[in-house]
Formats: C-alpha cells, structure tokens, sequence
C-alpha cells in the first residue's frame, strides 16, 4: 500500500505557499487602501511643495527641471529677486504676470543707499553748474570744486581771495562769488563758509589769532554771499577753523600756502536748474 503525505497548512493545489498567505495578502491590501485614502483627503500646500523643490535644487546646485520633478498641473513658483522683478517656473511661465512686489520692506541700508544715490546726483549737477561758470578760476587753479553724497565743497585759495594777514576780499573775488550765488541761488541746502590759516601764529593789531582771522575771513565771504538778497541768510554759516583742518603738513612754505583758504560747503543741496 503507497502511503501519502499530506502538507499541513496549504493551500489547495498548490505547492508550498500557506494558507494564511491570503488573509496576510487581503490585510496589506486593506492598508495600501487605507493610506491612499487619507493621501486623498489630506491638502498638500502644492505652492509650499515648489518652492522647497526650487530652494532645494538652488542650495545643490542642480538644474530645476519642473516638468520631471513635480506635477506640471500645479502652480507656478514665483521668484522675487533683490531689484524687484519676478520670475516663474513651471506651465505658466510663458504667461505676462504682473509684478510681485517683495514680501518685506527694503532693509534700512537699502534705503540709505538710495537716499545716497539721490544726493550724489543732485551734488554732481550742481558741481556742473558752478565748474561750467568758474572755468577759468579752475584753469588758474584758484578754486577747487569736489562733491561726493555728502556735499559740494568749493575751495577759494588765500591767493585769489585775501591779501595775507587780511579778512578784506579782494575785488577780483567779488564777481566770482556772484556767480556762485547765481547758482545757488537755484538751489535749496545748508551753505557753511570755513576759514582756515596754517599754523604760523598772526602778527597783527587787528587779530588776535589765527581764530580771528579764519573767522572773518568768513564772515567777509559771507556778506558777499547774501549781499543782494538772493541768498535766505538764515542758510548761511560761518565758521573759523584756523589751522586746526590742514589739508596738507606744515613742513614746508608750499603746504602752507596750500592750508591758508576759504571753503565753501553746500550740504543737503535740491536745485531747480532751468
């Protein structure tokens, strides 16, 4: 008689998978059921997804490639650079979107540096002007002119303006500060006149320092300056420095020469040129 063996816990015919593979293959897919519904009913941010994607691509340095990375059914990601414009990724790119403006206000150094830009304009018109009306006091070298965001600063030197050891102006410096004024006169800002010496102490019955004499020596620009009216006096400022400001040592008679001048300053300047 041939004897049989049975496999206990198999499935009938079949050869070595048991029973319990069917309720084990009937959970698994009851749970693959289960999360794909709750993937269903959950929100995905799609807007929130793209731009991690798009950071993410950035920070790796890999080529951001939409249409093979994320569903191109979903939203575009907008892009706001630092001057303003936008950019966009995705089906919609193609499309004319209006401007985005930035998420936050300009930073405090962004706007000085705008407020900065501004002033360097009005400053370099301005120092067009007096440079266009003083060119042959320039080409004598008799007056400098330089400006930068802070101001125009024009420098008369004690050559072309004063006989030394005098605060009386020279006639020919008369109609050169007219002509200043004439520019100026376009002009709203802040007029400060500094006197400077170099450091010799004065010999004289009329000064008692050098304090004396760089202090009226702006004061006689000054009076010129707001003689016929054109100028609102209350602008205007005079300051004596004497040998405190050099631009040069005072080592030799050159350098010295160089310290003794007049500077007239025009800060916060708005002109109005026709």
């Amino acid at each position: 008689m041939k004897r049989t063996r049975k496999s206990r816990g198999l499935i009938p015919g079949t050869s070595g998978a048991p029973s319990w593979i069917v309720t084990f293959a009937d959970l698994m897919t009851l749970l693959l059921t289960f999360f794909i519904l709750l993937l269903s009913f959950s929100n995905l941010d799609a807007e929130k997804y793209r731009a991690i994607a798009y950071s993410m691509s950035k920070a790796f340095g890999v080529p951001w490639a939409p249409g093979s990375q994320i569903d191109p059914d979903l939203p575009p990601v907008i892009v706001v650079d630092p001057e303003g414009t936008s950019t966009s990724d995705g089906p919609l790119a193609n499309q004319n979107l209006p401007p985005v403006p930035p998420a936050l206000p300009p930073s405090l150094e962004t706007s000085s540096e705008i407020m900065a830009r501004a002033a360097l304009a009005e400053n370099d018109a301005l120092a067009t002007k007096l440079i266009g009306r003083l060119e042959q006091q320039l080409a004598d070298d008799e007056v400098d002119i330089r400006f930068d965001d802070k101001g125009v600063v024009l420098t008369f030197t004690e050559r072309a303006s004063f006989e030394s050891g005098s605060a009386d102006l020279k006639q020919y410096m008369r109609p050169v500060l007219i002509k200043v004024v004439d520019e100026l006169a376009n002009c709203e800002g802040d007029i400060i006149v500094t006197g400077h010496t170099d450091d010799r102490p004065i010999d004289s019955a009329r000064f008692r320092s050098n304090w004396d004499l760089s202090a009226a020596r702006a004061v006689s620009v000054v009076h010129q300056l707001v003689l016929d009216g054109r100028l609102d006096a209350s602008r205007v400022e005079a300051v004596g420095m004497a040998e405190t400001r050099p631009l040069l040592d005072n080592d030799t008679e050159g350098n010295r020469t160089r310290n003794r001048r007049v500077e007239i300053v025009i800060e916060n300047a708005k002109c109005n040129f026709q």
